[in-house]
C-alpha cells in the first residue's frame, strides 16, 4: 500500500484490482486508507515494511502547528483513519471512507490476526506497567500469541539506543508503540529504519484501554459516534481543550480547504442535483410505491437491487435500481458474456432471460433508474454524468477510457439521449470524455430535458 497522492491511471486500477485502497482527502491533504477494517489488516501484514499511523482530528491539529510531525506524517507509507472528524472532512469534498479504523478497535484484531499467522509483538510505551497489563490481556483475547518484550514509555524510553538493541534482540515482528502523539510518530520516523520489525504502528492511548487505565464508552454511545462526550466526561480535564477547542478548530480549517477545492461550477450542480432530486422525490412516489408493490408480487426477492459500481476517482459506492431480474441473475450473468449485443466491454443483451416481466417494463419505462435519486442525494452520483462501470468492466478499461472517472457518475447523460444500449462502448467513451470537459450547468439542463424524449420513445432501452 503506497502512500503517494491520487495517480489517475495507475493507483486506482491497481487499487480495484487488488482489493487495497487510499483515498486522497483535499480537506486534509492527506491520502488516508480506505478499506474495511480486515482489509486494513491483511495490507498492515503484508510482506514488506512500513511505518503506520493513525490521523484523527487531534493529530491534523497538531500537523497545523508542528512541521516536524507534519514532515513524519508524510513520510509514513499507511496512514489510517481515525475518529469521525476525518471521516467528515472526507464527505466536505465527496469522499466516503469505507470505514472509521480507530485504534482501539483495531489494534486487538491486528494482534489477533499477526498471532493466528505466528508473528511477534513487542509493546512499547505507556506508564510503568501499562504494556505489561496489555500484553496480558491480548494473550487472554489470543493464547497463541507470541509477546517479544515490553517496556514502558518513560524511564525505558529514555535510552534509544537500548530500546533499539531491546526490540532487535527479541525478534519482534510488529512494534506497537504508545506515546502519545508526536512523540511516538517523531520516534518511529526517527527510529523505524533502525528495527528489524516489519510493521512499526503508532497506538495513542490502546494500550491504555487494553490495560484497564481508561474506560471506554459503552457500544451504544460508540455506535452513534459520541466516544468523544463519554471521553470529555471521564478527563474533563485533559480532554476539555482538545474536544472544545480542537475540534471547532479542526472543521474551520477543513472546511475552508473543502471550499477552495470546489469550483463554482461544482456548488451550481450540486445544488441542482439536490433541487431535482427532492422534486422528483416527492413527484414520483405514487409511481415508485406501485414499483415496489408491483416487484414484490411478480417474482421472489427484494425490492431494490444493489451493486457495487465505480464512482468518481475511482471510488466504489453501492448503486441502488428497482429489480428488474430473477434473483439469480448475477450468478447467470457469466454464461451470457457471449451473447451480449453491446461490442466491447459493457455486457448488455437485448433478450435477457434473466428478466422478469415487471422488470421488462420499468427497463423500458427507465423506472427502475429512479432509487438513483438516492445515490445522487447521498453525493455519489449527479443526475447528468457518465454511467457507473462495473469494478470488473473498469478493470479491462483501455487507459483513454479512464476520462469517464474524472467527474461524478449520472442517471443520464449523452448516450443515454443518443441511444442508450444501442450505442458501442467506444462511442459510449468519447461521448462521455467529451461531456467531462465541456460540463456546465446549461449542458445538464438540456440533457436533462432530452432525457425526458429518450425516455419516452424508449429508443435502446432493455
Amino acid at each position: 500500500m503506497k502512500h503517494t497522492t491520487f495517480d489517475f491511471h495507475t493507483a486506482k486500477t491497481q487499487q480495484i484490482q487488488t482489493g487495497s485502497k487510499t483515498t486522497f482527502l483535499p480537506a486534509l491533504g492527506l491520502t488516508l486508507v480506505d478499506a474495511k477494517q480486515d482489509t486494513a489488516i491483511a495490507s498492515l501484514l503484508a510482506p514488506g515494511r512500513r511505518k503506520a499511523f493513525f490521523m484523527n482530528a487531534h493529530c491534523c491539529n497538531i500537523m497545523a502547528r508542528d512541521r516536524r510531525y507534519a514532515d513524519a506524517v508524510r513520510r509514513a507509507e499507511v496512514l489510517l483513519p481515525d475518529g469521525f472528524g476525518v471521516v467528515l472532512a472526507g464527505k466536505m469534498t465527496g469522499q466516503r471512507l469505507a470505514e472509521n479504523l480507530n485504534g482501539t478497535d483495531l489494534i486487538p484484531a491486528l494482534i489477533a490476526r499477526a498471532a493466528d499467522l505466528g508473528k511477534s509483538v513487542y509493546l512499547f510505551g505507556g506508564h510503568p506497567g501499562t504494556s505489561v497489563a496489555a500484553a496480558t490481556k491480548l494473550r487472554a483475547l489470543s493464547p497463541n500469541l507470541k509477546i517479544a518484550g515490553t517496556r514502558d514509555g518513560f524511564e525505558g524510553a529514555s535510552d534509544s539506543d537500548a530500546v533499539i538493541a531491546d526490540i532487535n534482540q527479541s525478534n519482534a515482528d510488529i512494534v506497537i508503540v504508545a506515546m502519545g502523539v508526536p512523540t511516538q510518530e517523531l520516534w518511529i520516523d526517527q527510529y523505524a529504519n533502525k528495527l528489524n520489525a516489519s510493521l512499526c504502528i503508532g497506538v495513542g492511548a490502546a494500550l491504555d484501554f487494553l490495560a484497564g487505565n481508561v474506560k471506554r464508552a459503552p457500544k451504544p454511545i460508540r455506535k452513534v459516534k459520541m466516544e468523544w462526550v463519554w471521553r470529555l466526561a471521564m478527563e474533563p480535564k485533559r480532554m476539555f481543550k482538545r474536544y472544545m477547542f480542537g475540534n471547532f478548530t479542526f472543521l474551520a480549517r477543513t472546511a475552508v480547504k473543502a471550499t477552495a477545492q470546489t469550483t463554482k461550477q461544482e456548488v451550481a450542480a450540486r445544488t441542482m442535483d439536490i433541487a431535482i432530486s427532492v422534486l422528483a422525490l416527492t413527484a414520483l412516489a405514487p409511481i415508485t410505491l406501485a414499483t415496489a408493490a408491483a416487484i414484490k408480487l411478480d417474482s421472489r426477492g427484494p425490492v431494490f437491487f444493489r451493486q457495487t459500481r465505480v464512482g468518481k476517482n475511482g471510488k466504489m459506492f453501492s448503486m441502488l435500481k428497482f429489480r428488474s431480474m430473477h434473483q439469480n441473475a448475477e450468478a447467470l450473468q457469466a454464461k451470457m458474456l457471449e451473447s451480449s449485443d453491446r461490442e466491447g466491454t459493457c455486457f448488455k443483451a437485448r433478450r435477457d432471460p434473466r428478466i422478469t416481466r415487471v422488470g421488462r417494463f420499468i427497463r423500458r419505462a427507465s423506472i427502475d433508474e429512479l432509487p438513483q435519486i438516492i445515490n445522487v442525494l447521498r453525493g455519489e452520483m449527479s443526475i447528468v454524468g457518465p454511467r457507473p462501470a462495473l469494478p470488473r468492466e473498469v478493470a479491462l478499461y483501455p487507459k483513454r477510457a479512464f476520462g469517464r472517472l474524472a467527474v461524478k457518475p449520472g442517471i443520464t447523460g449523452i448516450w443515454q439521449v443518443s441511444g442508450r444500449a444501442d450505442v458501442s462502448f467506444d462511442k459510449m467513451v468519447e461521448m462521455d470524455l467529451i461531456y467531462a470537459r465541456s460540463r456546465n450547468v446549461l449542458l445538464d439542463l438540456i440533457l436533462i430535458l432530452l432525457t425526458v424524449r429518450a425516455v419516452v420513445s424508449g429508443r435502446g432501452a432493455y
